[in-house]
């Protein structure tokens, strides 16, 4: 059975970095495109990223240049790397199998000063 379980949200300021971890059971994850979605408050679920199985990606315009995904197959756990970090940037954030439509439950990012 599939499991996608996120971790390292935080508090940050702005400005600041953070990495998040989305770690896979159940699946090889290497032959799937891996996806990262966020969810701010009181908004819907936007999409971040996405990674293609051959290492393709794609970004949401407002994080081109800040945030970059990655997948570490031996590991079975995709990343997002969050650089100059704004407030606009908190929300919940999702990872998502692209391929069956899971989710993961969430890790909450907080920018704040």
């Amino acid at each position: 059975q599939e499991q996608l379980v996120e971790s390292g949200g935080g508090l940050v300021q702005p400005g600041g970095s953070l990495r998040l971890s989305c770690a896979a059971s159940g699946i090889i994850l290497s032959i799937y495109p891996m996806a990262w979605y966020r969810q701010a408050p009181g908004k819907m679920r936007e999409f971040v990223a996405v990674i293609s199985s051959a290492g393709t990606t794609t970004y949401l315009d407002s994080v081109k240049g800040r945030f970059t995904i990655s997948r570490d197959n031996a590991k079975n756990t995709v990343y997002l790397q969050m650089n100059s970090l704004k407030p606009e940037d908190t929300a919940v954030y999702y990872c998502k199998n692209a391929a069956t439509n899971n989710w993961g439950k969430g890790t909450l990012v907080t920018v704040s000063s």
